[in-house]
């Protein structure tokens, strides 16, 4: 049996097998998933409902604000996978964003701004005008193909539509690699979880049918499902109709590994509710990601990146995410959300 030692070096992940003194090198990159917790402008939009957005609250130095809260955003995004990688995420999808301008923002921020952050970023229909987005460092991701995915979801009183955040659909070129991303932000609990239930059912029906489609071409595509998908790893949304898998030794070809449940069976979390955790914000990926080929990326681990900056230290809501507003004020926090990360490796052939 092999025993292995990991050490690393920038962007570099060398794995020592003991057993016969072999070194071999592996390029490390980090896929991650963000929650923004709002990020607004301080326009007021005639065409959202963005009135009602957190900073729009603020009665003074709301222009302060809205920059404190991108240098945060821009903090957080720069630190995800730091420690290992020594480089920022290659790829990070984010939720709550109101425009591709405020992501311009964060992108452009003094932390970012040597990384070149490409956007992909649609208008959805959602009526306070909350969009997801996806960043990634040009000098290693190059988009081919993007779209959006409408989700039509009705009251179940009136019948009538709700207008919710659409799906983002980014396929592209990780360095040699040909990967789809899906950006997701599903319909939220408001009204109690068993009520919303079916809204999230339809979005992931929806996250299926793409993902259906996609190995319908190629059924050794590889594939990430990230977001904020208001359910967590063991909901029906995700076990029952992405039937996402715990163990990654138990996926089959067209198949979807979790590794955020293993988190969510030990009691972490992503975000908090009345003492309770939830992992909501989670990454999936397909059965090719898993492969032990390491000639092109593969899975090596995931993560929740909850570092203490990053946590109420005192108060009533000690322990949970250092969310940005609460009570019509800027805390100089961050999200009610920690965001989420997985690292790939490929070996690096002398």
């Amino acid at each position: 049996m092999n025993i292995i030692r990991l050490g690393f070096s920038v962007l570099f992940l060398s794995i020592f097998t003991i057993v016969n003194a072999q070194e071999k090198k592996f390029k490390i990159h980090t896929i991650a998933f963000y929650n923004l917790e709002n990020l607004f402008d301080t326009i007021n939009d005639p065409n959202k409902f963005d009135e009602f957005s957190p900073i729009m609250e603020i009665k003074t130095n709301r222009a302060e604000a809205y920059k404190k809260k991108v240098k945060n955003m821009s903090r957080v995004i720069a630190d995800i996978g730091f420690d290992v990688t020594k480089n920022t995420p290659a790829i990070i999808g984010v939720s709550e964003v109101e425009n591709k301008e405020v992501l311009e923002d964060v992108v452009n921020d003094s932390l970012l701004r040597d990384k070149n952050y490409g956007i992909v970023h649609f208008d959805s229909p959602d009526a306070r005008g909350i969009d997801v987005a996806l960043l990634y460092q040009k000098k290693i991701f190059t988009p081919l193909n993007t779209s959006t995915h409408g989700l039509k979801i009705y009251d179940d009183q009136n019948q009538k539509r709700i207008y919710t955040r659409d799906q983002l659909l980014v396929s592209g070129k990780l360095e040699d690699d040909f990967v789809h991303i899906i950006v997701n932000h599903w319909p939220s609990r408001r009204g109690g979880e068993a009520r919303s239930r079916p809204k999230r059912i339809a979005a992931a029906k929806l996250n299926k049918r793409i993902v259906d489609s996609l190995q319908s071409i190629d059924p050794y595509v590889k594939i990430f499902i990230m977001g904020d998908l208001n359910d967590n790893p063991t909901n029906s949304s995700v076990k029952e109709v992405l039937k996402a898998k715990k163990d990654k030794n138990k996926v089959g070809l067209k198949g979807i590994y979790n590794p955020m449940e293993s988190f969510y069976a030990n009691g972490v979390g992503t975000n908090a509710y009345r003492d309770n955790w939830n992992l909501f914000d989670q990454i999936m990926i397909s059965k090719p990601l898993l492969e032990k080929d390491f000639s092109s990326f593969r899975f090596y681990r995931a993560g929740i990146f909850n570092k203490p900056y990053l946590i109420h230290n005192k108060g009533r809501y000690k322990g949970y995410p250092f969310r940005s507003f609460s009570n019509g004020n800027f805390t100089d926090g961050f999200s009610d959300h920690f965001p989420v990360y997985l690292y790939l490796i490929k070996e690096v052939i002398d």
